[in-house]
């Protein structure tokens, strides 16, 4: 719909010529592509912690903040060195609102909402973004949905409600974060667990709207 606006590339697009350097965001898992080898730099920039297996030489830093996207709209201020077009705001915007719940998650830090003030203060549409925040659910992502909410457990700990619930999917193209948000919206609990297994492995989504329980660490 925007790819005038965002020029992104297919991996069959990149140049057959050696791959000088990678940055990989909110995610520390190599993907092996043609011209990558050895002496490629790798840079990870992640919110999340730094693994122990991470190679020694790959250069880590870590955003404490709740979204990555947070520590590149403060590169942009700090450098005073920008020109954002309206969906180059929006979808940083986008970035922001989706780790963080629209500010509402109870890791969400003054620095995110700073940031979503510069963003739109420079042009960022609320309506744009409105219309990919909450997107219907495909077929399979209702059929999971209905699934988990039959498999669920609601366990209280500490005067805490905590929904843990898991589901097999092996057909699933769709992503599973965007299911715990309509479960969290539906049922309101303090955190949530959910575990899919999925063709390539399990994929866990953990949210927490309370500052006593730490999904992070449980997690880990």
């Amino acid at each position: 719909m925007y790819a005038a606006d965002l020029p992104f590339i297919l991996v069959s697009e990149i140049p057959k010529e050696p791959i000088t350097s990678v940055t990989l965001v909110d995610t520390q898992s190599l993907v092996t592509i043609k011209g990558l080898s050895k002496k490629s730099q790798v840079f990870v920039i992640d919110h999340h912690k730094k693994k122990d297996e991470l190679p020694p030489h790959w250069e880590f830093t870590e955003v404490e903040t709740s979204s990555c996207t947070t520590y590149f709209v403060e590169q942009m201020i700090e450098k005073n060195n920008y020109t954002l077009s309206l969906i180059e705001a929006t979808l940083l915007l986008l970035g922001i609102y989706e780790d963080t719940g629209s500010l509402t998650y109870a890791n969400t830090t003054a620095r995110d909402a700073s940031a979503v003030a510069f963003l739109l203060s420079n042009g960022a549409s609320l309506n744009i973004a409105a219309d990919f925040l909450n997107p219907p659910l495909s077929i399979e992502q209702q059929n999971l949905f209905e699934k988990l909410l039959e498999n669920a457990q609601t366990v209280s700990i500490a005067d805490k409600n905590i929904f843990i619930s898991s589901a097999e999917a092996p057909d699933l193209g769709d992503e599973v974060s965007s299911i715990g948000h309509k479960i969290r919206d539906l049922l309101d609990p303090d955190a949530l667990f959910i575990f899919v297994s999925i063709q390539e492995g399990i994929r866990l989504v953990a949210r927490s709207t309370s500052e006593q329980i730490d999904t992070s660490k449980i997690a880990r």
